[in-house]
């Protein structure tokens, strides 16, 4: 199931989104930069994103307002060695102590090994991702119909819910405001001037 995704740059930001990117940036979680970029991400039930990064481009920080339904936001470790992983992999399935089951529970374990915590993100908040939580740390969001509330909710202080407690999901649509710096036009970088 594909989740829906639109990419907004300043231009063409309605009037009501606008505002909300001239309300984070009198936070000064930018510095000096205003965010000029958009992306709107629709999560149904049941849908997230697997654990990532967000790269260099947008470093140092994102921002994002959560409209709708709640959803944890996973945070992970990442590995310390992507080769040394692969290594290891390869090495096993040479020796053929794994199969593709095997290799998949590996990687669930390993994630499951890499977990810090998660963040509730409950409707109309906003999550600042930046230094080390940007930097170091990867994020994603299960694919759940419910969550579970458990101590290992970093924010659990300033949410509505408490331990125990499941949170249904329901539609959930995210606006991830970030700042892209202006890059090199795109001939320049495809070597199109290039004979």
């Amino acid at each position: 199931m594909d989740r829906q995704c639109v990419k907004l740059t300043q231009s063409l930001c309605p009037q009501w989104l606008q505002h909300q990117m001239d309300r984070i940036t009198g936070l000064g979680v930018f510095g000096e930069k205003k965010p000029n970029h958009v992306l709107v991400n629709e999560y149904l039930p049941g849908q997230g994103i697997m654990p990532h990064e967000d790269g260099p481009l947008f470093y140092p920080t994102i921002t994002t307002i959560s409209l709708g339904g709640p959803c944890q936001l996973n945070l992970y470790r990442p590995h310390t060695s992507m080769q040394n992983h692969s290594e290891e992999q390869d090495e096993g399935t040479e020796n053929g102590e794994q199969n593709g089951e095997e290799n998949s529970n590996n990687l669930e374990y390993d994630l499951e090994a890499r977990y810090v915590g998660s963040l509730l993100l409950e409707a109309r908040s906003l999550l600042v991702l930046q230094e080390d939580l940007y930097v170091t740390f990867l994020h994603g969001i299960e694919e759940t119909k419910q969550d579970v509330v458990t101590d290992r909710i970093l924010n659990l202080g300033s949410c509505t819910v408490n331990v125990g407690d499941t949170v249904e999901r329901s539609t959930r649509i995210s606006l991830t405001i970030r700042h892209v710096p202006r890059v090199i036009k795109a001939k320049l970088l495809l070597g199109k001037n290039r004979r």
